[in-house]
C-alpha cells in the first residue's frame, strides 16, 4: 500500500502528503478529543482573569505547586505520542496548493468509489493518521473527517489522492 497521498488537479502547486512524518507535526490533534472540544472563542482578557484567578485559588488552598521537570514533561509527550490517536487539519494542505478560484470540489479517491464534497466543507477536515499510536496502514494512510465530526465513527478510508475539481 502507498504511504504517499497526492493533492493534485485544479491548483497552482501540486502538492504531496506523507502521513509518516506528521508525528512530529506541532499542527496534530488529538482526535479523541478533537470534536468534542467546544470551539467557541473567549476574550483574551477574560480567559487570562480566569487562569490567574484559578491559580490564585489553588495556590491559597493547596500551596504552591512545584512545575514538572523537563525530563517528566519528555517522558510524558513521548507517552503521549506512542499510545495517540492523531490527525491534522487539511487546511493547511489545501491553502498551500492554492486552488483555482473557479475550484468548487474535492474529489478524494478511494478504492472503491470516489467522494466528492464542496471546497469550503474540505477546508475544515482533519486528517486522521495514527490510531493508538500506529500508522494507518490497514485503511489509510489517512482517514478523512469532516470538520463538524459528523463522520467520525465512519471516515473516509483507503484514500490514495484528492483532487481539486
Amino acid at each position: 500500500m502507498e504511504s504517499i497521498i497526492l493533492l493534485t488537479g485544479n491548483v497552482k502547486y501540486n502538492i504531496t502528503l506523507d502521513p509518516g512524518v506528521w508525528i512530529f507535526d506541532d499542527r496534530r490533534v488529538d482526535l479523541t478529543t478533537y470534536f468534542d472540544a467546544q470551539k467557541q472563542t473567549e476574550d483574551q482578557l477574560e480567559k487570562y482573569t480566569k487562569e490567574v484567578s484559578a491559580h490564585w485559588d489553588r495556590e491559597i488552598k493547596e500551596g504552591a505547586i512545584v512545575p514538572p521537570t523537563k525530563q517528566s514533561e519528555k517522558k510524558y509527550k513521548k507517552e503521549q505520542i506512542l499510545t495517540g490517536t492523531f490527525g491534522i487539519p487539511f487546511h493547511d494542505f489545501l491553502k498551500h496548493s492554492s486552488p483555482a478560484e473557479n475550484a468548487e470540489s474535492l474529489k478524494i479517491i478511494t478504492d472503491q468509489e470516489p467522494v466528492i464534497i464542496p471546497i469550503n466543507k474540505a477546508y475544515d477536515a482533519i486528517l486522521g493518521f495514527s490510531l493508538k499510536g500506529k500508522p494507518l496502514r490497514e485503511d489509510g494512510p489517512v482517514h478523512f473527517y469532516y470538520g463538524d465530526g459528523s463522520n467520525r465513527d465512519n471516515p473516509i478510508k483507503n484514500i490514495s489522492e484528492f483532487i481539486i475539481e
